[in-house]
Formats: structure tokens, C-alpha cells, sequence
């Protein structure tokens, strides 16, 4: 219960921060995307402030071995950077620069009911299914 909990109250706080720094606006992102027009340097400080989070975050859980909630922790083992990594790496920011919305923002606008979100939540689920269907015949 307590897990389902905190899963809840951390998810309505990175929901809400997100729609308070502008992140869920498509024309906001593709304007920080837009650094040789007129960039809007906003979110560079929203990222730069979640990365400083991050790294104050995977640090205490580097030092714990289980979760607040009774869970071990598991960090990361694979540290290569591979060719798949590097091709999802590039079509997810050409997606982002494309629409201007990632899938937490996407979640987000569901929310809000604006549009957008039900054009590219059901097409990032095809790509999602495409990616099952295609992953086993790539290895």
C-alpha cells in the first residue's frame, strides 16, 4: 500500500512540475529544440534543475542497499554505449524535435485533454508494438 502511495505522490509531482515548467507546451520544446532560431533557453534550466536532482538521488540510493518501501535496489549494471542505444537515442529526439512532446508530458497532456495527446499517445504504442515485433528479428 505505502508503495502504491508514493508511486502515486511521486508521479503527480513529476506531473505537475512538468506542466509547471512549460514541458508539456510543444511550441515551448521545439523553441529550446530551435537553438539557431529563436531559442527559448527555459528548459535547459528545468533539465539542468532535474539532473541535479537525479544526481543527488542515485547517489543516496548507491548508498542504500533496499528502498524506503522494503524493495531491494537495483542500479544499473551496462555502461557501453551500443549502436541500438545510440539509433533509439536519435529517433526519440527526432520524435521530441518533431512534435515537441515525449511520453511523460505525453502522459501529462492526456490529462489536460488537449489534442496532441491522443494523436501521439496511440502512435507512440504502435511504435512500441513495432519495436516488440521487430526487436527479436534484429538479434
Amino acid at each position: 500500500m505505502l508503495k502504491n502511495i508514493i508511486g502515486l505522490l511521486a508521479g503527480l509531482l513529476f506531473g505537475f512540475g512538468l506542466l509547471i515548467s512549460g514541458m508539456t507546451d510543444p511550441v515551448k520544446v521545439q523553441g529550446f529544440l530551435d537553438v539557431f532560431g529563436a531559442w527559448d533557453i527555459s528548459l535547459a534550466l528545468v533539465m539542468g534543475g532535474g539532473l541535479a536532482v537525479a544526481i543527488v538521488g542515485v547517489q543516496l540510493a548507491r548508498r542504500q542497499r533496499i528502498s524506503w518501501v522494503g524493495d531491494d535496489i537495483e542500479m544499473p549494471t551496462k555502461t557501453k554505449i551500443t549502436k541500438r542505444l545510440v539509433i533509439g537515442a536519435m529517433l526519440f529526439g527526432i520524435g521530441w524535435g518533431l512534435v515537441g512532446i515525449c511520453p511523460g508530458p505525453g502522459i501529462v497532456l492526456l490529462g489536460t485533454g488537449q489534442w496532441q495527446a491522443y494523436v501521439f499517445i496511440p502512435a507512440m504504442i504502435i511504435g512500441m508494438l513495432v519495436y516488440q515485433w521487430l526487436e527479436p528479428k534484429l538479434n
